[in-house]
């Protein structure tokens, strides 16, 4: 089978769960099978048009499942696809799409489903899933002595706010303003009415980050369909293409950073992701980032380049519904949720459908051509950045 350039990687369909706190009995087997058959629908495929298989899943603490992609491969109907797993922390479900373009692009399949899931929030106590993310990070120094993730996130915030004078409130504004934008999305997890007084007085968890200042535990799943634009099924609406895709890392061991507030690695990514677009950061109207805190969502849109001054541009609403550059639409996984997994996947598919003009939750104000999608693991310490096209 003869490969194509990743710009001829198209986005054929999607289709994802609620994020949310599942208590009604249902397994991510049931998730995979609603989102598979879901994107199919979307895309105007069978099963059988399918000739590979990328999941992504965080742990098998999670799920219970080793091997987990010849098993939702059976699942779902898609068996004899050519199936794997990949995994990259919070970036897995990233990491995922990306293993499915270049598979097009290759030319190993010719279309690819790509499933992101994870039962975050019901299948473990909270303690529990929190102990178990400490271990993403290195596990000898900072998992295994008791830190925790926001521990770890809040340190590299204070290390931003000393440099750029950021302050609290700024934290603050983002996580009202994406709950906001999350009260328009019928999948979120916590579409939540509040206001910066409601952020500041929730309970401190690490400083400088409250409660509301946190995305939540979720379960879900998500995916997409991937496909050459030879191979898209006919029909009549428009199709978001890759630009590009790209990856980066940094040191895993926070200390060990020249500024453990400043997201390098995810610098390092978004500058070949543009440099293989031929595009420049001020061509993108629209950004899905990855905020599992409110502080960290300023922190990739320093690293991204999407503002001169980040500070000054999201105090004067740039990044706004109504804005110039509308960030995380969607209620970013402070509003729409965390099922890690899945994330990556539904940000993907997020901006694909903004650009589509057929997303059902908060639209931006003008109509975008490029969209901007951002996810890390770690600390940014696994960084992916893609760049889709509505042409």
């Amino acid at each position: 089978m003869r490969g194509v350039m990743i710009n001829d990687v198209w986005i054929a369909g999607g289709a994802m769960t609620p994020f949310n706190r599942r208590k009604d009995g249902s397994s991510f087997r049931d998730w995979a099978r609603v989102v598979v058959s879901g994107a199919l629908q979307d895309a105007g495929l069978e099963a059988r048009d399918i000739d590979g298989l990328v999941v992504a899943s965080e742990s098998d603490f999670f799920t219970l499942q080793l091997n987990p992609s010849a098993l939702l491969a059976d699942e779902c109907g898609l068996a004899g696809v050519a199936a794997k797993r990949v995994e990259g922390g919070g970036a897995s479900g990233h990491v995922a799409v990306q293993a499915g373009v270049a598979d097009v692009a290759s030319g190993l399949a010719r279309r690819v489903m790509v499933i992101g899931l994870e039962p975050s929030a019901s299948h473990l106590a909270g303690l529990d899933v929190g102990a178990l993310y400490a271990l993403s990070f290195d596990a000898w120094t900072d998992g295994m002595t008791g830190i925790d993730s926001t521990s770890l996130y809040a340190l590299s915030a204070l290390a931003f706010m000393e440099r750029t004078g950021a302050r609290h409130e700024d934290f603050a504004r983002v996580a009202v303003r994406n709950r906001a934008h999350a009260r328009h999305n019928p999948n979120a997890h916590l579409p939540l009415d509040i206001s910066l007084g409601d952020v500041i007085a929730s309970p401190v968890v690490a400083p400088p980050y409250h409660r509301l200042d946190c995305s939540p535990l979720s379960d879900g799943a998500a995916a997409i369909i991937l496909s050459c634009k030879a191979d898209l099924p006919q029909l009549s609406r428009r199709r978001t293409r890759f630009r590009a895709t790209a990856g980066a890392t940094d040191t895993v061991r926070l200390g060990e950073r020249t500024d453990p507030g400043f997201f390098a690695g995810k610098r390092h990514a978004a500058d070949r992701a543009y440099k293989m677009a031929d595009v420049t950061p001020s061509d993108i109207d629209l950004a899905e980032v990855y905020d599992s805190y409110s502080g960290a969502q300023l922190q990739a849109i320093e690293a991204l380049k999407l503002a001169p001054n980040v500070l000054q541009a999201d105090r004067e609403g740039v990044f706004d519904a109504a804005g110039t550059l509308p960030v995380n639409l969607s209620g970013g996984l402070l509003g729409q949720g965390a099922p890690v997994g899945a994330t990556g996947v539904a940000q993907i598919m997020t901006a694909a459908f903004q650009l589509e003009g057929r997303y059902v939750g908060q639209r931006p104000a003008r109509t975008p051509k490029l969209a901007l999608v951002d996810t890390h693991g770690g600390i940014a310490t696994l960084n992916c950045v893609s760049i889709l096209e509505s042409p």
